[in-house]
């Protein structure tokens, strides 16, 4: 932009979005953009999914099922605090957009509701195949394990950190915001406050991870482990899905600190190989062979021992 490029620039801040104006010229044989206007972008002109990634199912589908997951808690205090902190408008618009992390795993629009409706099927699942485990614990804390996160990253121009998110965390914010909604409902059994509490503290699992307290109760041992598997399965994803110029192996998961083998090429490769091998022996088996051309045998040659003995020690 060649003209009046100052009084423009100065409106414009990081990570705005503008609407600009142009047009392409050829400068020695190469073409460049000659930038005519630019303004900032009005709200209605922007769709943050053109401009980060974003999940690719359906939001409103996905919340409807989070919120049938809620209504499905058949403990009335937990079914309330859980169903009331989701109908809240604005946690509900976050929990439609917001990503599960910047880097490490569902780091996109939409990846923290698609990680917390994962959870809660593998929660379901998990209190099947063990029934001592309190299923309405395990939903409770998949759909209030990250909702720290609402308010810890920012994702209105680009995923990143705010600056209570930076200061506090996630598992901090969560717990006073949970808190306060507990407190909220009248006559809400003080004991299980605390069970809340701690499934919310401990999901990290390990206090180098983060964690406040290990997993002391049952289910929030479990849960971090469900937790942690969901996570590691989508960076795995990750990884097998961005190209990394070998047919076999993954691009490099800096999360996870390896490569990770493509197993169907690597079986398709190996059943190639081998039908292959089958079919060379097979072939060669069937190829007739060649009838070997009788010789009349040469008679030996006459040896005289004496000039031999000659030859062995002269």
């Amino acid at each position: 932009m060649w003209d009046q490029f100052e009084n423009v620039a100065k409106d414009i801040n990081r990570d705005d979005f503008v609407k600009v104006q142009g047009r392409v010229e050829l400068y020695r044989n190469r073409p460049q953009l000659a930038v005519q206007q630019v303004r900032l972008a009005k709200p209605e002109e922007i769709d943050l999914a053109d401009y980060l990634p974003h999940t690719t199912a359906d939001v409103e589908k996905m919340f409807a099922e989070l919120r049938g997951y809620a209504e499905s808690i058949s403990n009335p205090w937990l079914k309330q605090l859980v169903l009331g902190m989701i109908a809240d408008p604005e946690i509900a618009r976050c929990y439609k957009r917001a990503p599960a992390a910047k880097v490490m795993h569902h780091a996109y629009l939409g990846g923290l509701l698609e990680h917390v409706i994962s959870l809660c099927g593998m929660s379901r699942r998990v209190a099947t195949h063990y029934p001592e485990l309190d299923v309405d614990l395990l939903l409770t804390a998949a759909i209030l394990h990250d909702i720290g996160k609402l308010e810890e990253l920012c994702y209105e121009r680009a995923i990143g950190y705010t600056t209570p998110g930076q200061l506090l965390g996630h598992i901090v914010m969560e717990l006073e915001t949970v808190t306060r909604a507990i407190d909220k409902i009248p006559g809400f059994p003080v004991p299980l406050k605390t069970v809340v509490q701690h499934l919310l503290i401990s999901h990290h699992g390990q206090y180098e991870f983060g964690s406040p307290k290990l997993p002391m109760i049952r289910e929030a041992m479990v849960f971090h482990y469900l937790d942690d598997l969901d996570s590691k399965l989508a960076a795995v994803r990750v990884a097998l899905a961005n190209p990394s110029g070998d047919d076999e192996w993954s691009a490099y998961s800096s999360a996870l600190g390896r490569k990770f083998l493509r197993l169907d090429e690597f079986l398709q490769g190996g059943a190639t190989k081998s039908q292959s091998a089958s079919a060379s022996a097979s072939a060669a088996s069937e190829t007739p062979k060649a009838e070997p051309k009788s010789e009349t045998p040469k008679p030996e040659p006459k040896r005289d021992a004496p000039s031999l003995l000659r030859k062995l020690f002269s």
